[in-house]
């Protein structure tokens, strides 16, 4: 690098005057900002809002999900500063993009924290811009339905995960990442009929009238069926995508706090999300990545991968 170039990048995730544009910068340096975004909480022309939520008081085997973000960011920085494989346009010159920061709550106030998540991506929202969450744990999901629904209506849920997340719970006020989706059911933030979890690999009786894809059927039946099947389930109607990196086979994300062997490659992951461009998505996540039971990082540049593939289906449908 040149040193006229040098002096040019003085941090983009600060500098940044347009939000539109690629940026070469050297990966290893400055702000960890999400794809070496603006960092701002000024809303005004933007579409999409990335912002991490970094809570893992829901989860019930191994913690560490509250340092998700950060790693998800860092690992954003890896990525070719180009337009993302396999897509025929470049979100991020087509895309007013930001790094909202992340949720800021007490930890120790966990009641307190369902409500704060909420208002906080209802403020996004209220301003006609998507937001894309760094989890975190999974339960996180459930306020930021609730915030969409109050938008939307009964959303459709595009879930990704070893688990359903549908197991009985009739305390609405528990905090718990494994029935979160059975309260949105019952609450009618999600319409189980167009909605579909993908990668299932444990058992749960009632679905709840949610579409089952399980791993097995992704792994005999291919992506691309796979995917075929997904937009026949969701239609045209309003989608939330959340994407557990549990989803994924332990060999490909170890990073987790309840990993299921038998799960998708990413590959397969990678197909799936390419070829539901056109689903009409209005928002999404990736959650359950914990740093410290992976030092290879890979399950973090996993989980960065998914929340550009978010990114480039949210801005198909805006540039529809």
């Amino acid at each position: 690098m040149a040193l006229e170039d040098a002096k040019e990048q003085v941090d983009h995730a600060f500098t940044r005057e347009n939000l539109r544009g690629l940026t070469h910068e050297n990966t290893f340096g400055g702000v960890t900002s999400f794809l070496r975004r603006r960092y701002t909480k000024d809303l005004t022309g933007v579409d999409i809002a990335v912002t991490g939520v970094p809570f893992d008081q829901a989860v019930t085997n191994r913690p560490g999900t509250r340092l998700g973000p950060r790693a998800i960011r860092e690992a954003s920085a890896l990525q070719a500063p180009d337009a993302p494989y396999g897509w025929p346009y470049d979100p991020l010159s087509e895309l007013a993009i930001i790094d909202y920061g992340d949720l800021a709550f007490d930890y120790a106030n966990i009641p307190a924290f369902p409500g704060a998540l909420k208002a906080h991506i209802a403020g996004i929202l209220a301003a006609d811009v998507a937001s894309v969450v760094l989890g975190g744990d999974h339960y996180i999901s459930f306020p930021i339905l609730q915030a969409y629904a109050e938008k939307y209506g009964p959303v459709s849920l595009l879930q990704f995960d070893a688990h359903t997340d549908t197991w009985a719970d009739d305390d609405m006020a528990r905090v718990d990442h494994g029935t979160m989706f059975y309260k949105a059911v019952k609450m009618g933030l999600v319409d189980p009929a167009r909605s579909v979890q993908v990668g299932i690999r444990t058992s749960n009786q009632d679905t709840l009238g949610v579409n089952i894809i399980d791993a097995r059927e992704v792994h005999e039946a291919g992506p691309v069926a796979t995917a075929q099947k997904i937009r026949e389930i969701l239609g045209g109607h309003p989608t939330y995508l959340t994407f557990d990196i549990d989803g994924l086979d332990p060999a490909y994300a170890p990073g987790t706090g309840t990993p299921v062997w038998g799960g998708l490659t990413s590959a397969q992951a990678a197909i799936i999300l390419r070829d539901l461009a056109g689903i009409n998505i209005v928002g999404g996540d990736v959650v359950e990545v914990s740093p410290p039971f992976d030092t290879t990082g890979a399950t973090a540049i996993a989980g960065a991968h998914i929340a550009m593939e978010i990114i480039c289906l949210l801005g198909w449908r805006m540039r529809a």
